[in-house]
């Protein structure tokens, strides 16, 4: 852990405190302004949509500006968009609110590549501890993200206006954090440069394959049951304070294990520590069909978040196999594409199927992406071992 590592980690902390207090609030908040109630998660979608169509706009400016300039535009915006959602709640309007999330998504589509950047800053046989402590930094978000929601939520006249103005003291934190960060000097690139492989051909490949759809579903599924966890506790009766508190341990769930997941991945192997990740999952839907007590919750929430640090911080690592230097925008920029996509659909399948289905119904249904992930990881463990024996 050097200077820049840490700051990073500091950088990373904000952003999941942004993205935690989004989601703590963007559900209700929805609900309160929609017109029908499926709607309620469109906030939440919007979201991930916004970071889904700013992938390649944000490989574009890391290109241009390099990795600072990047994420402090991107901090820029998040700003604005934090402006934006006071002013929506403030003026009781659904559909700014709406377009407040999707411009926030374009500060989600630079905070993913932290876990990239951190690899660049230091030597590439620590890329995988490097990328696991980065990580870990969002257990500030763990910590602050539930509780600024709670202790926010009545500044203003209208309920959690004041929490999208405390994030906007949040982005400019974090711009003074990135200002201090130093990394590797972005070098001119000129027209007869090599970008490497083309796209298409860098996505062929099995490992990259397998790592895409382990983090984009991976992603999906945490994120499917997440969002739909605020509107469920409700229904059950439950206090906002313990829809923070299960929260809260999701999210530290999500990014405790980073300060040992990369010790993990290098004595046990990466697709190992992913197959781990899955059974997490598995283990948390079997909790959640098992009832709705508050204990349920929490610790189906919990191993939800864990599953997703192995998946995420696994697919990360297996994905630095299949690009080069040269390739590493695209590449990143096709894998978070595909992350967003998935997210932007479960998003919007959370808040359709529990406010329809119900929360059982959501959580059969969450396991289908599970199984899938395990097939991908399976048959790539498959071809790795042939490719050793041959």
């Amino acid at each position: 852990m050097n200077k820049n590592l840490l700051l990073l980690s500091i950088a990373q902390g904000l952003f999941l405190t942004n993205n935690v207090t989004f989601i703590a609030i963007n559900g209700l908040v929805g609900l309160s302004l929609a017109p029908v109630s499926w709607m309620a998660t469109l906030p939440v979608m919007g979201y991930v949509v916004g970071g889904a169509l700013s992938t390649g706009l944000v490989a574009k400016s890391q290109q241009r500006f390099g990795r600072k300039g990047s994420f402090l535009l991107g901090l820029l915006v998040a700003l604005i968009s934090a402006g934006i959602g006071a002013w929506a709640v403030l003026h009781s309007s659904f559909l700014l609110l709406v377009v407040a999330t999707v411009v926030a998504g374009y500060y989600s589509a630079n905070g993913q590549l932290y876990r990239f950047a951190a690899a660049e800053l230091c030597a590439p046989d620590y890329r995988e501890k490097a990328v696991s402590l980065v990580m870990a930094g969002g257990l500030m978000g763990a910590i602050i993200g539930p509780n600024l929601a709670m202790h926010t939520k009545n500044w203003l006249e209208f309920p959690f206006a004041g929490a999208y103005v405390a994030l906007a003291g949040i982005a400019l934190l974090s711009m003074g954090v990135m200002s201090s960060i130093e990394f590797p000097p972005v070098v001119a690139k000129k027209a007869s440069d090599h970008t490497g492989r083309p796209l298409g051909e860098i996505m062929r490949q099995p490992v990259f394959l397998v790592a895409t759809i382990s983090a984009a579903l991976g992603y999906g599924v945490m994120n499917l049951l997440m969002a739909a966890t605020p509107l469920a506790m409700q229904v059950c009766g439950l206090s906002f304070e313990e829809t923070a508190w299960v929260l809260q341990w999701h999210v530290i769930g999500m990014f405790a294990p980073g300060f040992v997941t990369g010790h993990l991945i290098k004595r046990f192997g990466v697709l190992t520590i992913m197959g781990v990740g899955v059974l997490l999952n598995v283990a948390c839907i079997s909790i959640a069909l098992s009832g709705v007590d508050i204990h349920q919750f929490l610790l189906a929430l919990f191993l939800l978040g864990v599953g997703w640090n192995f998946l995420f911080t696994g697919s990360t690592t297996l994905a630095m196999q299949a690009y080069t230097s040269q390739e590493k925008d695209k590449a990143q920029a096709a894998i978070n594409f595909c992350v967003f996509t998935t997210m932007a659909f479960t998003s919007f399948a959370s808040g359709a199927l529990v406010t329809t289905q119900g929360w059982t119904w959501l959580n059969w249904g969450s396991l289908l992406p599970v199984l899938i992930t395990a097939g991908g990881l399976l048959l790539l463990k498959l071809r790795f071992n042939k490719v050793q024996q041959g």
